[in-house]
């Protein structure tokens, strides 16, 4: 019910919405160089607003899977939704993968301990150099304005976005953390919480730089009562923050910063953009969404999931079986790794027949 009442806010966000004149965008796929991530630099994806001109940065900063073995099938095409949403306020959205992550060059420094023995300050310290890095190259570009800069993480991004605020480069004007932190092992299991609780304390000592903090109520990475120690450390520190405890969210609420999550989760960031008079556009930019019909067998929840299949990135696949059991996947790295994905969840254990029916947005033969 809930993901249905969601998705009708989108719809209804969305459906009266036609391509205006201007109202595209303009993507480009980037490789940052920095030194530290060798020859391949760092991978990133820039989205913004057509027309030429000089654009605010939004500089969007990914999480950390909890398998280290995951980390190079990342792509920054997930979060091409949520950055579309800050491009069509009128912001120049870049994704930014860190060292060792997706096709970014180096190793990925950040896990450098043990369970038993984590140094969040370290770690968060060396995701905010590679941010850092970032925003150096990234103001050089003649379409951003390098004085007006806004730094969003989530999760580990979110970690690494607090403690960019400790040491702000130029210009960084306000940062939002969705659901920062690290060491989460399984729900609800972290690696010594008393470490990433002082990690937020060090961080609000130096932390001057407006921020808006949000975490549902049942997210179960980093549940609320851990938030709001991760809150007051960082305020006893001196850091400035806009906390906001999100209603539950699906069946994670860590996964609020999503596609699904986007009628939840823009109205709070328009109204701390707001705050800091960071607003580009009152209205925002107009989309296009493809018009794919969903397969006939699919079922009311399979319709709302095609839905979702609808407005999401490349590269997607969509699979189902002749019962109308069906599987997705979204922003992959390539076209193939999301067909795959999306027959492995369509089978299940049982091993379906399962076929893909739409790759991208055209239908598969």
């Amino acid at each position: 019910m809930m993901l249905r009442r969601t998705l009708i806010v989108l719809a209804l966000a969305l459906a009266s919405l036609t391509q205006a004149a201007g109202g595209t965008f303009y993507q480009e796929e980037l490789h940052i160089p920095f030194a530290a991530a060798g020859p391949e630099g760092l991978e990133a994806l820039l989205i913004r607003p057509q027309a030429t001109g000089r654009y605010p940065l939004v500089l969007i900063s990914h999480g950390a899977p909890r398998k280290a073995d995951n980390a190079r099938t990342m792509s920054p095409r997930s979060l091409v939704p949520a950055a579309t949403e800050f491009a069509r306020r009128g912001w120049a959205a870049v994704i930014v993968m860190r060292r060792g992550y997706g096709q970014s060059g180096g190793n990925d420094v950040e896990r450098s301990r043990s369970c038993t023995d984590p140094d969040y300050v370290a770690s968060a310290r060396t995701s905010a150099a590679d941010l850092n890095a970032a925003i150096r190259a990234l103001v050089q570009r003649s379409d951003i304005d390098g004085s007006r800069i806004l730094a969003v993480g989530h999760s580990a991004g979110g970690l690494a976005t607090v403690a960019l605020t400790a040491e702000p480069p130029p210009g960084l004007l306000a940062a939002i953390n969705f659901a920062g932190g690290r060491g989460s092992r399984s729900d609800n299991e972290l690696c010594r919480e008393d470490r990433l609780i002082s990690a937020f304390g060090l961080f609000g000592k130096t932390s001057r730089v407006p921020m808006l903090w949000v975490y549902s109520e049942n997210d179960h990475y980093f549940a609320p009562q851990l938030a709001e120690k991760f809150r007051q450390a960082f305020v006893d520190g001196g850091g400035r923050v806009d906390f906001v405890k999100a209603a539950p969210f699906g069946a994670d609420g860590h996964n609020l910063f999503s596609l699904a999550g986007i009628p939840v989760w823009t109205p709070i960031v328009n109204e701390f953009l707001a705050k800091q008079n960071l607003t580009q556009r009152p209205t925002p930019m107009t989309l296009d969404l493809p018009a794919l019909m969903p397969p006939p067998q699919l079922s009311e929840r399979g319709r709302n999931a095609f839905e979702l299949y609808r407005m999401a990135a490349s590269h997607k696949a969509f699979a189902i079986s002749a019962d109308g059991h069906f599987g997705w996947r979204t922003g992959r790295r390539t076209g193939d790794q999301a067909k795959a994905e999306a027959l492995k969840l369509c089978e299940g254990d049982v091993l379906r027949d399962c076929r893909i029916v739409f790759i991208d947005d055209e239908a598969s033969p």
